[in-house]
């Protein structure tokens, strides 16, 4: 034990941890809210490398968004456009494929696709949009739909959650994204996502989609009108998912962006308050293996800090992204795999480059 952590009034979760017992969510709360941030860190750090050891992670992928139209009108959505709006798109499954054939000459391994619930594409687009992007490289790892989206595409559909969930996957799906759970606590999703699905319906589709031998990340979006309490239970019900389901790669900490949308939040998350939420993530999540410093919203140089807070992962290149960028994300759009290689070695971790279920393809020299 590190004289850090001798001195520090979270010995005891420490020592808990070093034992490899559960914490609690009343421990939780307390990595949350301590102001010994450095602490917090040297407990998940140690956690960390128990899990993994000195590896931290990237993927080299793409991101495309096949339309922004969306039924819904959720607060917090700087995204989401309705078909009267100017500055709304669609792509064609043929553009989808040109993006698609352009990213494999940087050596992409796998596409990330979601989109606004359209309120006119068929579900034969979304069949047809797998199989033909499946087409391009039968390599190809498609990453694709919230746990919204696949609703919407079963009520499109006109089938069960399992019966659309085994149709994409026949046609080629590889993984569901974590997108969409926000917050689960329904009063805090009252204010900012009226009409969303519920976390008993985010948490039933993947539930569904791992009983199906299919793999997902999760996620939470943090930092604007909920409470720390309400941060844990979200935790909470994603680690008893797990214990149950045992199919999510990676939790996503997503940091909230304040611009061009209805929540008036003054304050977003700060570089603190995100380094925090990573490590209490780390030691409350123990049924995970990876937690992933989504670069996008924290910044590469922060998202470096936070693999010495509990990740062991900085996500991947990205190539194009939309919706942390159109709420107001100053990042670049892309990272390039030797930019993600050189932070990773600078925070002296090992890089890894890694598939979508976080299996390594290469391992680099640190």
């Amino acid at each position: 034990m590190s004289f850090l952590i001798r001195k520090s009034e979270l010995r005891d979760i420490h020592e808990k941890v070093a034992e490899d017992i559960r914490i609690s969510d009343e421990d939780a709360l307390r990595l949350l809210t301590s102001k010994d941030v450095n602490a917090v860190g040297a407990i998940a750090n140690f956690a960390r490398q128990r899990k993994v050891g000195n590896r931290a992670s990237f993927i080299v992928n793409r991101y495309i968004n096949y339309s922004n139209y969306c039924i819904l009108s959720c607060k917090f959505c700087s995204f989401s456009r309705k078909k009267r709006d100017q500055d709304g798109f669609q792509l064609s499954i043929e553009d989808m494929v040109t993006k698609a054939r352009e990213a494999l000459d940087i050596g992409i391994t796998e596409l990330h696709i979601v989109g606004g619930l359209h309120p006119s594409l068929p579900f034969e687009y979304y069949l047809d949009m797998i199989r033909a992007l499946k087409q391009v490289d039968a390599g190809l790892q498609l990453k694709c739909f919230t746990a919204i989206e696949i609703l919407h595409l079963a009520w499109l559909a006109k089938k069960s959650t399992d019966e659309t969930l085994q149709e994409l996957k026949i046609a080629g799906l590889d993984a569901l994204t974590g997108g969409g759970a926000e917050i689960f606590d329904p009063s805090v999703r009252k204010q900012i996502a009226v009409g969303k699905e519920s976390a008993e319906e985010y948490l039933s589709v993947h539930d569904a989609w791992h009983r199906l031998g299919g793999r997902s990340t999760c996620t939470m979006l943090y930092g604007h009108i909920e409470k720390p309490t309400d941060r844990i239970d979200h935790l909470r019900r994603l680690r008893e998912q797990q214990d149950r389901s045992g199919g999510f790669t990676g939790f996503i900490p997503l940091p909230f962006q304040p611009e061009n949308n209805e929540i008036p939040v003054s304050d977003p998350p700060t570089g603190t308050d995100q380094l925090r939420t990573i490590a209490t993530a780390r030691v409350y999540l123990d049924n995970f293996e990876h937690i992933t410093a989504y670069w996008i919203g924290m910044g590469l140089n922060l998202a470096q800090v936070a693999l010495n807070y509990g990740a062991d992962d900085l996500h991947g290149t990205i190539v194009e992204e939309h919706i942390f960028h159109m709420a107001g994300s100053r990042t670049p759009q892309a990272h390039t795999a030797n930019e993600m290689i050189h932070a990773i070695r600078e925070a002296g971790r090992q890089p890894v480059q890694r598939d979508t279920f976080y299996q390594a393809i290469r391992e680099i020299e640190a």
